[in-house]
């Protein structure tokens, strides 16, 4: 199966993924790491038993904003994110990257 997407066929999502001239490689960094970051923060919260909810509650942070979060609908501020993550027992750092 294959999608045409402007005039383009693909047929995967990873084909338009690492065509550069639809997504640059910064783009590309920046959509991993979000994908990434949500994916744990939705494993912390589960691996804890907690709702959606039960966060909103912890965290000060409205129930309807972890869900966007967490859809990735909406891009959180830094200072949400420490909101939400503290909870769940986690912090945000800067690391080198390992190449």
């Amino acid at each position: 199966m294959s999608i045409t997407i402007n005039g383009e066929e693909y047929t995967t999502f990873s084909d338009y993924m690492d065509d550069e001239s639809r997504v640059s490689k910064a783009e590309k960094a920046q959509i991993e790491f979000e994908t990434a970051l949500i994916r744990k923060l939705v494993e912390a919260r589960e691996a804890k038993g907690l709702s959606q909810r039960d966060l909103a509650e912890l965290s000060g942070v409205k129930q309807p904003a972890i869900a966007r979060l967490e859809s990735m609908k909406s891009t959180p501020q830094i200072d949400t994110l420490f909101k939400v993550l503290s909870p769940l027992g986690y912090t945000l750092s800067i690391v080198p990257i390992e190449k």
